[in-house]
């Protein structure tokens, strides 16, 4: 979904089509997967940061369009909301100090964004907590056909509206545009065919840990009990299941249901059989590598974790990490990118399958509402820990993953040195927002001013006062 598209509004016979060609399509990436040597080359992450625009009080400012004209810089795209951008990082080798690398990127990109938003700047944040029920009308929906045409799609599913309910919170709303309260860190790791089930499943094991240590989203429409409130909010936002489909078990946006076992084929077919199209756009000049509307319907497929072919370079996979929120500053989402990447390469080494899938499951879940206090499990050790204590228990076996890959000492020890300070001292950007609110008497715009400031500054979180 990075395009935009020719046009927004797609016919019947073209939904048809569309499903037609996704099944074809299949057949061609398991012959892709299967050829050998393919999808071989070295180890490589990369991360999309998702950013607020606001004004000078705090509050949205609906100016993408011009902030990204005025930069010129073919990373920054233009995000759903029309107070959202997307900066695409530049993939680097895991190998030699990749963190480093990533975290002055950042730096650099989220510091120019900034400098270019006239009359306020760019935060990176979970969710913007000065955001009102007035931000989300169809006319803050960034003006792209490929936005309008999701909209469309969704709604082509879920005729009546989109009842979000998040603890006491009940919204009513009737698009997509409720996803535009919600900024990520997706971190992206290329892994050959082979290898790939070990990685995923690593993955939605690594998350629940990882996501504890890093809630910055406590805030939406007033204070919510969830430290990651984006996580609920995404999954109600975007769920396209009516009464008609109320059978499947997993939503638009999920955590997902079971281990994989066969590769990232088995999921692309879990895409096309459980999953209609919303965005049925036809492509006639594909390349030899390409398989464009499977590519494209997986792209309207929000699993928190979930795989990416690309065509490019011969065609490789990747893992998109989608669940860590962005912000606070550009030392935490290095450090939170070391963190899950080398507690991911730590864990693939073993066969999860014959772990409880229902406990990655629920530590997902409870990480998300409760941060460091949530109760998790882990495969070998018995009873369940409070998420801090096992977070500093996993933090060494993170740092052998990353080392084992070719990580300088240097940079795994100082990524992860920020996230053994911020679990002790219990400083999650969640907890600081929350504090910062008390202290400020619940004034959201200050809170948000004192947050940009600190952010621009490059501190960790847990330095901020």
């Amino acid at each position: 979904m990075g395009q935009d598209l020719d046009k927004e509004r797609f016919s019947e016979d073209e939904f048809l089509r569309f499903g037609e060609r996704i099944r074809e399509q299949l057949g061609t990436l398991r012959e892709l997967l299967d050829t050998p040597g393919f999808g071989q080359g070295p180890v490589t992450i990369g991360a999309e940061l998702e950013l607020f625009l606001v004004d000078d009080r705090g509050r949205p400012l609906p100016r993408n369009s011009d902030v990204r004209e005025t930069l010129g810089d073919p990373r920054v795209v233009l995000e759903l909301g029309r107070y959202n951008l997307e900066v695409n990082l530049t993939p680097t080798t895991l190998e030699g100090k990749p963190f480093e690398l990533l975290g002055a990127e950042i730096h650099d990109t989220v510091t120019k964004v900034d400098a270019a938003v006239e009359g306020g700047g760019a935060l990176p944040i979970g969710i913007l907590p000065t955001l009102r029920t007035e931000d989300f009308t169809v006319g803050a929906m960034s003006d792209q056909n490929r936005y309008r045409a999701m909209s469309r799609g969704l709604r082509r599913l879920r005729l009546e509206p989109f009842l979000v309910k998040i603890d006491d919170l009940e919204l009513s709303v009737e698009d997509v545009i409720l996803e535009s309260a919600n900024t990520s860190w997706q971190v992206h790791i290329r892994t050959p065919p082979e290898r790939f089930a070990r990685l995923f499943n690593a993955a939605q094991l690594a998350i629940g840990p990882v996501l504890a240590a890093c809630g910055n989203s406590p805030i939406f429409l007033g204070p919510r009990k969830w430290e990651e409130t984006r996580i609920a909010l995404m999954e109600e936002a975007a769920d396209d299941r009516d009464v008609a489909r109320l059978e499947r078990r997993d939503g638009r946006v999920t955590f997902g249901s079971d281990w994989v076992r066969e590769g990232a084929i088995e999921l692309f077919e879990r895409y096309v059989a459980d999953y209609e199209p919303i965005v049925p756009d036809l492509v006639d000049d594909a390349g030899p590598h390409d398989v464009p509307e499977l590519r494209l319907h997986q792209g309207t497929i929000w699993q928190w974790n979930r795989p990416v072919y690309d065509p490019a370079d011969g065609g490789h996979l990747r893992i998109e990490m989608r669940a860590l929120p962005a912000g606070p500053s550009c030392a935490d989402m290095a450090a939170n990118t070391a963190f899950l990447i080398g507690l991911t390469l730590s864990q693939a080494e073993r066969d999860l399958t014959g772990y409880r899938f229902a406990e990655a499951y629920q530590n997902f879940y409870r990480a998300a509402m409760h941060g460091l206090d949530a109760k998790l499990s882990w495969p070998g050790w018995d009873g369940e820990h409070e998420a801090a204590d096992l977070i500093l228990r996993l933090l060494p076996e993170a740092r052998e993953g990353l080392l084992g890959a070719g990580v300088a000492p240097s940079d795994a020890d100082h990524a992860l040195e920020i996230m053994e300070q911020r679990t002790r001292l219990r400083r999650t950007g969640a907890v600081w927002q929350r504090e910062t609110l008390e202290r400020l008497g619940g004034d959201v715009e200050e809170l948000v001013r004192r947050y940009r400031e600190l952010a621009l500054s490059g501190l960790p979180v847990h330095m901020w006062r």
